[in-house]
């Protein structure tokens, strides 16, 4: 070993410890800038959950918010009494299968007006975009009201332009159901408008020019060269479009006067605010809301897991 390697050992030895710390430093740095939010995250969501799932175990009903009567630990009481109950395993089949519609038809329509929106002149784009976040901040309540006026029996447009008289909409289940999802597909859809057109403008033109030249149309440019590129943000909107379909409360109480006629158009949020509140079964309303909870959580995590199969980096 000569002179130098013998000086330049040493330093190299040095260099490599004293980039340890920096490193370590550099692992933590993104964690510290996320902690504020994580705090304020924790805060806002981990108590609840907490709470709700802990009013799930117990027998708590007006008895005991009143002082009547002492609170008492059931376990899964409330579970096994939730379970057996013939009504729920409807609603929540009804749930999923609304759900589903909801956010398939949401999709179909979001990402149709993206794609139309990057062929059109910028005075449609504009008509089109401001349409669309008009509709996006209608308050729930506000649009689920103007639709019910539309589709009104003796006052509504849509009776007297397609003839069909006193025809009440909100009357049959899945009239009622067909109607909500309209009006859920309506104030939904521009975020995925949006969203998806955002992304589309990101993608370099001359990948869709070259589909274009190769004789592809509209339907394969999107479905084999925008889709692939667009799946993280499809990702991030159909997730949050389940979640929010699933959880759909105002649109169905609204419409269907609290659930529809006997019950039938029932959604599981409507079907927890019932037990909860209107019987005073607020363990019952909690064990329903983790259930809920639970199968969001399943949904997104098998998603989450079959778009890694794939090989799709999230």
């Amino acid at each position: 070993m000569t002179t130098q390697e013998a000086v330049a050992q040493p330093v190299t030895v040095a260099k490599a410890v004293a980039t340890l710390p920096g490193r370590r430093r550099a692992r933590w740095t993104p964690w510290l800038y996320l902690a504020p939010a994580l705090v304020v995250l924790g805060a806002l969501l981990v108590y609840p959950i907490y709470q709700l799932g802990l009013i799930s175990l117990l027998k708590y009903t007006q008895a005991q918010v009143s002082g009547g009567e002492p609170t008492a630990f059931e376990g899964f009481g409330n579970y096994t009494t939730l379970f057996a109950d013939d009504q729920f395993w409807q609603v929540l089949t009804a749930t999923l299968v609304f759900a589903a519609a909801c956010v398939l038809s949401t999709l179909a329509v979001g990402c149709a007006l993206a794609v139309l929106l990057t062929r059109v002149r910028a005075l449609p784009r504009l008509a089109l975009m401001l349409a669309a976040l008009g509709a996006w901040a209608t308050p729930a309540v506000t649009g689920s009201t103007v639709w019910l006026f539309l589709f009104d029996p003796d006052f509504g447009p849509v009776n007297r332009v397609l003839g069909i008289g006193d025809h009440s909409w909100t009357y049959g289940r899945y009239s009622a159901f067909a109607l909500v999802l309209l009006e859920v597909v309506w104030c939904s859809f521009p975020f995925v408008m949006v969203t998806v057109y955002a992304g589309i403008r990101a993608v370099p033109s001359e990948v869709l020019e070259a589909a274009a030249l190769d004789g592809a149309s509209q339907w394969r440019i999107w479905r084999s060269v925008l889709a692939p590129l667009l799946r993280p943000i499809l990702v991030v909107v159909t997730i949050q479009s389940v979640i929010w379909d699933f959880k759909v409360f105002t649109q169905i109480y609204v419409m269907t006067n609290g659930g529809g006629i006997a019950g039938q158009n029932l959604v599981l949020n409507v079907y927890a605010y019932q037990k909860a509140f209107a019987s005073s079964q607020y363990g019952l309303g909690s064990a329903i809301g983790v259930v809920m909870l639970v199968i969001l959580l399943a949904v997104t995590l098998v998603y989450l897991r079959l778009l890694r199969r794939q090989g799709e980096e999230l």
